[in-house]
């Protein structure tokens, strides 16, 4: 009688995966198939978009790269490797989803003087459409809270864009969306992506 084992051998930044057949029998075992696996720590630290010029307010998005579409398919699988993911890769993720939406131009601010804008996005047609997006990174526990979204809707005036998100790894305050203040503005100036619905939109951009 056979039995199939799997030995692994660490080769960071690979692994190789062997699989064995063991016979009980004749104690002997013979290796049928070996892999190379890349983990899921190095898969997260590839560029997942592909930079373009540099602007006045950041550098400009051309597409996504492989390993966006690698990430989404490990989120898909395990979600809570989104509290892994530095909060600089989201901003790159939500670029390249943009991207994927079919915008024009997408545009990834700098990590500093963003003025409160992780991306800007537009897509011409008939008329610009003009979106601002603010990623926040946060991990399960740490909700978005009402001060952050009225800091969101005092940059989107200043911007003077079309439309703002507030995209979010967490969740929102429950009584947020409840707020006199705030809820005029939703949806038609101003939406609110948490995990889930992040997660859900980005599944749905990579079959495109």
């Amino acid at each position: 009688m056979a039995k199939i084992t799997r030995r692994m051998q660490d080769e960071p930044p690979k692994r190789t995966v062997t699989l064995e057949i063991h016979d009980t029998v004749h104690a002997t075992s013979v290796s049928i198939v070996s892999l190379i696996v890349i983990p899921a720590v190095n898969l997260l630290m590839q560029a997942v978009i592909v930079p373009g010029e540099k602007t006045q307010e950041g550098r400009l998005i051309e597409a996504v790269s492989i390993p966006w579409f690698d990430i989404i398919e490990l989120l898909t699988k395990d979600p809570n490797i989104a509290f892994e993911i530095s909060a600089t890769k989201w901003e790159e993720i939500v670029a390249g989803a943009y991207v994927q939406a079919g915008f024009e131009e997408v545009t990834l601010t700098p990590r500093s003087g963003d003025y409160g804008r992780d991306v800007i996005a537009v897509k011409k047609g008939i008329g610009t459409i003009r979106i601002i997006d603010q990623v926040k990174a946060f991990k399960p526990g740490h909700l978005v809270n009402a001060n952050d979204v009225r800091v969101l809707m005092g940059v989107l005036q200043g911007d003077k864009s079309s439309k703002g998100f507030l995209t979010t790894t967490s969740d929102f305050a429950p009584k947020l969306k409840s707020d006199p203040l705030i809820t005029p503005f939703i949806p038609a100036q101003l939406e609110l992506i948490n995990g889930e619905a992040l997660l859900a939109r980005l599944k749905e951009l990579a079959k495109r």
